[in-house]
């Protein structure tokens, strides 16, 4: 019996990028595979392929009801760029009982991970203090009263309450911190989570040393943490950005960083790459990191492991998915993420 065919045109994202040698070699042996070249895929090699293809693997798939009749053994199509995105028909989609799946939960490890170091980073001073210790300024032995502070025992907001910080909380947990969260979503579903209070974002914003923004950008979020809550919190408290900074009045943010009000601590930006005269670089109180959270060797191997689980799974009736799942609802409220993704770079 012939495999079922997978197209993959994963280009922006490298094959490396996202599979190990072995999670790619079994993928292998689940489906033949066309394309998986590391540059663009020839668009109407693409679309002759489709009236066989059972999968689709794409950094940004575009298919249009059309296309999308002309595949009738089409199980799924799977995003590999990290949200769900304008381009293809989703309505199409879910009539014909075709999966939408989103590589987004690949990327909760690494992110975490690096809000994790934000946040110790920036609680500590160290990034400060090496500065400091760059030009002679050091200060031995000082214990920084009221600026410098632990984890253990924190109270530790999160903005969003998504794969992201979820696994940030598991990394927590060691210091035994004190989580609330504002998520709206989670909240209206009656959702609960051990150890989690979630309460309203004036209330994450005003009462944590640490906050964490996480959140998915929607059209109703943009600019959610606005100037007058940021002026609500508290003395010497720390903002980590790790989702988007569409989430933030990001001027404002880091207008209280060089007042002395805040730290803030950030792996993004409103336009990215950054502007070598932009007036952030030079801003007291700050740790930039140029939007490279997931950028370590095989921090994205997670996505590849994730794609063989579900084209098993999908192949063998299993209802069990790793990846993420579309929903029409979901679609509604996200899609405009893909397009502050590529307005952040």
């Amino acid at each position: 019996m012939p495999k079922p065919l997978l197209v993959m045109d994963q280009h922006f994202r490298q094959v490396e990028e996202l599979f190990r040698p072995g999670a790619f070699a079994e993928l292998g042996t689940l489906c033949k595979i066309l394309g998986g070249a590391n540059r663009p895929m020839d668009r109407d090699a693409f679309l002759g392929a489709l009236p066989t293809a059972e999968f689709v693997v794409a950094a940004r798939p575009e298919l249009t009801r059309p296309e999308l009749d002309s595949a009738p053994e089409l199980k799924a199509v799977i995003e590999v760029s990290g949200t769900f995105q304008a381009g293809l028909d989703y309505d199409a989609c879910m009539e014909r009982g075709i999966e939408v799946l989103s590589c987004a939960p690949g990327f909760r490890r690494p992110v975490a991970e690096m809000a994790l170091g934000l946040m110790i980073a920036g609680g500590r001073g160290i990034v400060d203090e090496h500065e400091r210790f760059r030009a002679g300024l050091e200060r031995w032995f000082n214990d920084n009263v009221g600026t410098d502070f632990s984890l253990y025992g924190q109270t530790i907001g999160f903005v969003g309450f998504g794969s992201i910080a979820q696994e940030c909380m598991r990394l927590l947990q060691p210091f035994a911190p004190q989580i609330r969260a504002f998520d709206p979503w989670l909240m209206s579903s009656g959702a609960s989570f051990e150890g989690v209070c979630f309460v309203e974002l004036e209330e994450v914003l005003t009462t944590c040393r640490c906050v964490v923004i996480a959140a998915v950008p929607t059209d109703e979020n943009r600019q959610l943490v606005s100037r007058g809550l940021i002026e609500k919190i508290p003395h010497g408290a720390l903002v980590v950005v790790i989702s988007r900074s569409h989430l933030v009045d990001f001027d404002a943010l880091v207008e209280a960083a060089a007042a002395g009000h805040i730290r803030l601590a950030s792996d993004v930006f409103p336009s990215e790459p950054v502007s070598k005269q932009a007036t952030w670089r030079q801003a007291r109180n700050v740790i930039w990191s140029p939007h490279r959270a997931a950028a370590v060797e095989g921090g994205r191997h997670q996505i590849g492991d994730m794609i063989v689980h579900d084209v098993r799974a999908i192949l063998s009736g299993s209802r069990t998915r790793h990846l993420q799942v579309a929903s029409l609802d979901k679609i509604r409220k996200v899609i405009c993420a893909s397009q502050v993704a590529l307005q952040e770079g």
